[in-house]
């Protein structure tokens, strides 16, 4: 019997966790944190302001848009783009270091920065967040305060569009308003699953 089966270490996994404005992506990450879900999280740098809940650090390395432009200028992203006028990018040197110490590394990215990690890792595994309607889905953009009416039409038309690109992601998870922990549960079934592959795909950088 070949012991070399029993001695397999899990290979690391660079998820990217991907959906539309209001989603839940931030709810879901804080609470995988709560329930020490094992992973480590790459903090987007952007150039927008902090939201009042929002902690440096914890949810955004907040910049200037002078200092997002010369990390772009030093090479120092794995991707980045611009974003309702806004920039948005994944460092790229804490990413290499967590899967280098075999850790797996989640990263909440917008979808038109799912293409650019894929082209560099095409074993990354991609996890495309969404509410369970338009409704609901405008509830919660309306809920946060923080944009204009137009802003909100903007980012519903902007989810429309993006939710053609589904059928390009591993998986579609659902998020209904008051139903976290199932989402959080699915998302915790996607990333056992994918470690039980008998052929893993190693993600390189």
């Amino acid at each position: 019997m070949d012991n070399d089966l029993f001695a397999r270490k899990p290979v690391p996994l660079l998820i990217l966790l991907s959906g539309t404005a209001g989603s839940g992506k931030d709810s879901v990450i804080r609470r995988m944190k709560e329930r020490s879900v094992p992973f480590e999280f790459v903090v987007t740098v952007t150039s927008r302001p902090p939201r009042p809940e929002e902690m440096e650090g914890r949810d955004y390395r907040f910049v200037s848009e002078a200092d997002f432009r010369e990390m772009i200028q030093r090479d120092e992203l794995l991707e980045h783009a611009e974003v309702y006028g806004q920039y948005k990018g994944i460092p790229d040197r804490p990413v290499r270091d967590a899967m280098a110490s075999g850790k797996d590394v989640l990263i909440r990215i917008d979808i038109q920065g799912v293409d650019t990690v894929r082209r560099k890792c095409p074993e990354a595994v991609t996890i495309f967040l969404t509410a369970s309607s338009p409704e609901e889905l405008r509830g919660r953009l309306l809920a946060r305060g923080t944009d204009s009416a137009e802003q909100v039409e903007l980012r519903l038309r902007t989810a429309q569009a993006e939710m053609q690109r589904i059928p390009q992601f591993d998986y579609l998870v659902v998020n209904p308003d008051g139903l976290l922990e199932g989402t959080v549960d699915t998302i915790v079934a996607i990333i056992r699953a994918e470690h039980c592959r008998t052929t893993p795909g190693k993600a390189r950088l």
